[in-house]
């Protein structure tokens, strides 16, 4: 029986991934610009803003870990189905996937009413500071219902290949964002300057907006997926499909959080300079990796779609071509922080206690970002064939097991400078684990 996602399996490989991953790069980049011109507001406002925002990004990091970890599970799962010729399986592992994104968004506000201070104290003993911090936490995360369900749809419209469709959804929820940013933090049109909390208050305006774009394009148009309660159940064989993929990938994304909040608790040790610093780089480095999301984001359906189909030739073509693209967009990102580190920082902050040793941090880190293609593309992979724990170990390898314990032994040489050499090293090794990962898989 034929399918609209036939298309994944008989279009020329090449022009398939680019088409499907332009418009995801393309609007994850906005996203990414967002983020950046987010900083770059608040930072308008004062060092000790940024810091705030920048302690709140740990937190923020865990909810967005959650609901798209969730989410790569319910994409893997449907995509596979539809390669196995299965709509129905499909269908319910999309409906029981979305009933899972609500109870997870009960269970973040209360996680963030918790949590929030206690966690954020941690870090910083400025009032004012913990003061904003706490404030634009209790708003992103009481209002994530938004971020939560918008990615629930997200991952299923992806997983059909409806990734232009996608691509608007975020753009209203970003330019939203960007528009918001300006009037909201500094008052303008007569209305309040609210600061940080107006760029929390935007933040979360936007992920609504793009909540709303996805029902009005669901309701009114067939994308082959059905979301219905009839195929709702606590289906344990569904529920685990999703989780052995999802959980995984959660713990995968929110590895960077974890690493943030131990580098700037070692970080705050030498000055909440370096604390800023940090905060930026992981911006920027968002921008950078935004492109290589991009492409794994189309991996993933293409991927696993041919895997049930057991197109197992045509999946080794997709994974060269993808290597391909994502070693291009990390190779100019080098140049750029070699080339133009000083520049690159100062469009954030015009202080010069924070743009040299930023500098000397990016040229530093860059070292690893060409090697890292291939920690990137394999942990996508794993995820589409639904061997989550091989890429949550890729994960573990670039920013945990390795950048912690190595931060800490060269933090006390170097000074903060040991931690930015961790960076190159884990990429290196944990890319060399991936390599042997894969030739033991056997597809």
């Amino acid at each position: 029986m034929q399918n609209k996602q036939d298309f994944m399996k008989t279009k020329p490989v090449f022009p398939l991934l680019l088409s499907m991953a332009a418009p995801m790069v393309l609007s994850m980049l906005i996203q990414s610009l967002y983020n950046i011109v987010d900083s770059i507001f608040v930072a308008r406002l004062g060092t000790e803003a940024l810091t705030a925002v920048s302690l709140v990004y740990p937190l923020q990091n865990i909810v967005l870990s959650l609901s798209v970890g969730v989410g790569v599970g319910i994409n893997s799962v449907i995509a596979r189905k539809l390669g196995e010729q299965k709509p129905e399986e499909a269908n319910k592992a999309a409906s029981i996937g979305m009933g899972l994104t609500f109870i997870h968004c009960i269970l973040i506000i209360i996680f963030g009413l918790l949590v929030t201070k206690p966690f954020l104290s941690i870090f910083t003993s400025d009032p004012q500071t913990l003061a904003w911090a706490c404030r634009y936490s209790y708003i992103v995360l009481c209002f994530s219902a938004g971020s939560l369900i918008h990615i629930c749809f997200e991952k299923i419209f992806q997983s059909v290949g409806a990734m232009l469709l996608t691509m608007i959804s975020l753009l209203v929820g970003c330019i939203t964002n960007i528009i918001l940013d300006p009037i909201l933090i500094f008052g303008l049109f007569g209305l309040p300057a609210m600061g940080v909390t107006g760029a929390a208050v935007a933040t979360v305006t936007g992920q609504f907006c793009s909540l709303f774009v996805y029902l009005i394009i669901y309701s009114r148009k067939d994308i082959g997926i059905k979301i219905s309660p009839k195929y709702f159940s606590f289906d344990k064989s569904t529920i685990l499909q999703i989780y052995s993929v999802g959980i995984p990938s959660s713990l995968m994304l929110a590895a960077p959080s974890l690493m943030s909040g131990i580098l700037n608790f070692m970080l705050a040790g030498f000055s909440d300079i370096y604390v800023a610093i940090l905060g930026i780089y992981l911006k920027l480095q968002t921008f950078l990796y935004t492109p290589a999301s991009g492409i794994v984001q189309a991996l993933r359906p293409i991927a696993g779609y041919n895997y049930g189909a057991g197109e197992k030739e045509r999946l080794h073509k997709i994974i060269r071509c993808s290597m391909l693209l994502v070693v291009a967009i990390m190779t100019a990102g080098t140049l750029a922080a070699l080339v133009f580190p000083q520049q690159i920082f100062a469009v954030f902050i015009d202080d010069p206690a924070l743009i040299g040793p930023g500098s000397t941090a990016l040229r530093i880190i860059s070292l690893g970002f060409i090697v890292s293609t291939v920690s990137v593309v394999y942990a996508g992979l794993f995820e589409a064939l639904g061997c989550g724990k091989k890429s949550l170990l890729i994960s573990l390898i670039r920013q945990i097991v390795i950048i912690i314990p190595l931060g800490f032994i060269l933090s006390r040489i170097w000074g903060p400078v040991g931690i930015w050499v961790c960076f190159p090293i884990a990429e290196f090794l944990a890319a060399g684990m991936a390599r042997i990962m894969v030739k033991k898989q056997n597809f």
